[in-house]
C-alpha cells in the first residue's frame, strides 16, 4: 500500500511515475510519526531492534542507524566515515523491526537531514530546510514488498547495452589516441578481456564539451571506428560547465537563447570548472534539456555509444563574484600577525573558494515559469543533466541502446542512466564502503552501478586492486579508474598479471548469469544486489550481516576487504556450496552447513556461495562480451 501526503508547495521533481492522489488521512495517526512544524521536523521513536535500510549512496553501513545523513549533493572526494553528504541524494528508506515494516520517500529537491539516532540514540528525526514536500508512505509484509512497491512508484530502472557489463579501463591522463592504442594493445597482449576504454577530460579541445582535440585525436571518427574494429567501445566524459569562449557554438547558442542559469540581477552566472570560466545550463527547463541533449549528436555521429556525465552537482571551483570578494578580503590580512584565530580565518577564506555554500545561493533556475533559487532545487541538477542525455538518445539514436551513467543523481535519474560512486580513494575501507553502497543504490532503483575499482585518488597496491576486483566482477558497472598523478593501475602493469587475467575472465564467464538476473530485477522491480535480510528476514543473525551480499537469485558473495587477509569469517543462513575460484576452470567446491565458518581465501581466490536448490551457470570466457557463446555453458550445482 502507498499513501501520499503533501505538505506546503512541493517543487515537482518528476521522479514519481505513478498517479497517487494526496491522502486526506492524518499523517501522524496513519504513520505513527510526529510533526514539529515549527522546526520543519518529522520524528519517531526507535526501538533497540529497529533497523534502517536505504538512502542510496551514503557512507557507513547498510543499516544507516547511528549517524546523520544530509541530502545535499556534494563534490567531495574524501569519502571518510565522518562525511554526511556525498554526490547523490536518495531520500528513500525502510524502517523495520519486530513485527513492523514501513518505507518512506521524501520527494523534495532541497536539503534534508536524516538524523537516525545521532542526536538522540532512540530517535529518528528528519529535518527539512523547507517544509514543501510530498511524502510517500509505503507498507508491506516484507523488505521485498516495500521495495517492490517503491520501485513501481518511481518506474523502471535503466538498462545499459550488454557490452557495458564487460570490463572498462579508464584513467584521467590518457592524453592522445596513441595513449589509448597502447592501453588496448597491452590488454590484448596479456589476454585480459576488455570491452571499453574511457576518455577523461584530456580528449576535449580546451575542456570544452562536445569537442575533440584534433592534434591529439586526429580523425576522431576514424579512430572510434578503428577501436570498434578491435572490439573496444570508447566512452567519453561530458561535464556540466560550458566554457565561456567567443566562437564556441555551445556557448554562443546558450547565451543567445538564455539557456544558462541567472543571478538575481538577470546576468548569467560566471563560475569555473575544468576550462576556467563557464556558464551552467539551466537543465531544469525542458527546452534547455532538449538543446543540450541534441549536442550529444556530435559524438554519436562519430560512432560513440556510451557517455559518463561528471561534475554535475554542479561542482564549482569558484564563482567570479566570490573570487573577487576573496581577493579584496586578503588585503585585510597583509602585514598582520596571524594568531591561531586569524590564521584559521584566513585559511578558511582561501580554502573555502570551491563549492562554497553561498555560491549555490547566487543563481536561479526557471521551473514551470517560476524563478527558484538554486539551493532549493540543488539535488535535481545532475539528474536533469542526465535526463537531457537520456531523452536525447531516444530521439537521436532510437535503434541503439546508449551507455549512460552519472556522478550526481536524485531518484528519478535511475530511469535515464546508472551511477558510479565518484572519486573514491585507494583505501581498504573504500572496498567495504563500495560493498555497503550497492544494496542502498539498488533499493533506490540504481541497478546499473559500481565504483572506481582500485580507487581513483591516491596510490593503489597490487593486493588492494586484486581484492577490490574480486568484488567488482559482481557489480554491473565494472571499471578500473584512477586520477592523474597517482600510480598507474592498469592490470597489465602488475607482477601477478595472470591472476588478474583469471579473475576478469571469470567475470566474463559470469556475464550471462549477471545480465539475466539484472534484467529480471529490472522487469520485476526487484533487487539485483541485496543484503541477506532480503531473503532471510526472520534470521536475526542475517539481519546484522553487512559484508556478505546476494547477487541475483542464486549466489551469495563474501568479499575480502582487509589488508593481508588470507581468509574471513562467513555466516551462512542456510546450507550452501562454497566455490573457491582461482579461474573459470580452476576451483574447488565444498558444502558448508548453516552457521559460522572461517573460510580460507588466498589473494587470487574468489569466494562464491551457491544457495541450496540453485545453480550457477558459467560461460566459456571470451575477450569481448559479444563473443561469449551462451550455447556453451556449464553449471555448478
Amino acid at each position: 500500500m502507498i499513501k501520499k501526503y503533501t505538505f506546503g508547495n512541493p517543487i515537482p521533481t518528476e521522479s514519481v511515475v505513478a498517479d497517487i492522489p494526496a491522502s486526506e488521512d492524518s499523517f501522524e495517526i496513519t504513520t505513527g510519526w510526529s510533526i514539529d512544524s515549527d522546526k520543519n521536523r518529522v520524528f519517531t521513536h526507535m526501538e533497540d531492534s529497529d533497523r534502517v535500510f536505504g538512502l542510496g549512496e551514503t557512507v557507513r553501513g547498510i543499516n544507516k542507524r547511528g549517524w546523520q545523513y544530509i541530502s545535499n549533493n556534494t563534490d567531495d572526494p574524501n569519502h571518510a566515515e565522518e562525511k554526511r553528504s556525498l554526490y547523490a541524494s536518495h531520500n528513500f528508506f525502510i524502517l523495520f523491526g519486530k513485527g513492523k515494516i514501513s518505507a518512506f520517500y521524501y520527494d523534495t529537491p532541497g536539503r534534508i537531514t536524516f538524523d537516525i539516532g545521532y542526536s538522540r540514540i532512540d530517535e529518528f528525526s528528519i529535518i527539512l530546510d523547507d517544509f514543501d514536500v510530498d511524502i510517500y508512505y509505503i507498507t508491506g509484509n516484507s523488505l521485498k514488498d516495500v521495495t517492490k512497491e517503491f520501485r513501481k512508484l518511481i518506474g523502471k530502472s535503466y538498462i545499459p547495452p550488454k557490452w557495458a557489463f564487460g570490463f572498462g579501463q579508464s584513467r584521467w591522463g590518457y592524453k592522445s589516441a596513441d595513449d589509448i592504442r597502447k592501453v588496448e594493445e597491452n590488454y590484448r597482449k596479456t589476454g585480459i578481456p576488455i570491452d571499453s576504454i574511457y576518455l577523461d577530460i584530456d580528449y576535449m579541445d580546451s575542456y570544452k564539451d562536445f569537442t575533440v582535440n584534433e592534434k591529439t585525436f586526429p580523425d576522431f571518427k576514424g579512430f572510434v571506428n578503428e577501436m570498434k574494429n578491435k572490439g573496444i567501445h570508447l566512452v567519453p566524459i561530458i561535464d556540466a560547465g560550458v566554457k565561456i569562449e567567443k566562437g564556441y557554438p555551445v556557448y554562443e547558442e546558450g547565451v543567445k537563447n538564455n539557456y544558462f542559469v541567472k543571478k538575481e540581477n538577470g546576468e548569467n552566472l560566471v563560475a569555473a570548472v575544468w576550462p576556467g570560466r563557464v556558464h551552467f545550463p539551466d537543465f531544469l527547463k525542458p527546452e534547455v534539456r532538449e538543446w543540450f541533449g541534441n549536442w550529444y549528436k556530435v559524438l554519436l555521429d562519430a560512432g560513440i555509444e556510451g557517455f559518463w556525465n561528471d561534475m554535475n552537482e554542479p561542482a564549482i571551483f569558484y564563482t567570479e563574484d566570490y573570487l573577487n570578494y576573496v581577493f579584496e578580503k586578503i588585503e585585510d590580512y597583509k602585514g598582520k600577525n596571524l594568531d591561531i584565530n586569524s590564521f584559521f580565518e584566513f585559511k578558511g577564506l582561501v580554502g573555502g573558494i570551491d563549492n562554497n555554500p553561498e555560491d549555490y545561493r547566487r543563481f536561479y533556475h526557471e521551473v514551470n515559469g517560476k524563478k527558484i533559487r538554486h539551493d532549493k532545487v540543488h539535488n535535481l541538477y545532475g539528474y536533469s543533466m542526465t535526463r537531457a542525455a537520456g531523452e536525447a538518445f531516444k530521439r537521436l539514436a532510437p535503434d541503439k541502446n546508449i551507455l549512460m551513467f552519472s556522478r550526481s543523481s536524485y531518484i528519478g535519474m535511475h530511469s535515464y542512466g546508472g551511477v558510479w560512486t565518484g572519486d573514491n580513494k585507494s583505501e581498504w575501507d573504500h572496498i567495504l564502503m563500495n560493498i555497503h553502497e550497492m544494496p542502498g543504490l539498488n533499493m533506490c532503483g540504481f541497478l546499473y552501478s559500481g565504483a572506481d575499482t582500485g580507487g581513483f585518488g591516491a596510490d593503489t597496491t597490487e593486493d588492494l586492486l586484486m581484492r577490490w576486483t574480486e568484488f567488482s566482477i559482481f557489480t554491473p558497472l565494472f571499471r578500473n579508474h584512477s586520477a592523474a598523478g597517482t600510480r598507474l593501475q592498469e592490470y597489465y602493469r602488475f607482477e601477478r598479471v595472470n591472476d588478474f587475467k583469471n579473475i576478469i575472465s571469470l567475470r566474463y564467464a559470469l556475464i550471462p548469469y549477471l545480465y539475466s538476473e539484472f534484467i529480471k530485477a529490472v522487469e520485476n522491480d526487484e533487487m539485483f544486489i541485496a543484503p541477506l535480510a532480503y531473503e532471510y528476514e526472520n534470521d536475526e543473525r542475517a539481519l546484522d550481516v553487512e559484508d556478505e551480499l546476494l547477487i541475483g537469485s542464486s549466489i551469495m558473495i563474501a568479499p575480502i576487504y582487509t589488508q593481508n587477509a588470507t581468509g574471513r569469517y562467513v555466516y551462512l543462513p542456510e546450507d550452501m556450496k562454497l566455490v573457491r575460484f582461482r579461474a573459470y576452470d580452476d576451483y574447488d567446491e565444498e558444502v558448508l552447513t548453516k552457521g559460522d565458518h572461517y573460510v580460507n581465501a588466498k589473494l587470487n581466490e574468489v569466494l562464491v556461495f551457491i544457495r541450496k536448490g540453485h545453480s550457477l551457470p558459467l560461460a566459456k570466457p571470451a575477450m569481448r562480451v559479444e563473443d561469449i557463446d551462451e550455447s556453451d555453458m556449464k553449471e555448478i550445482k
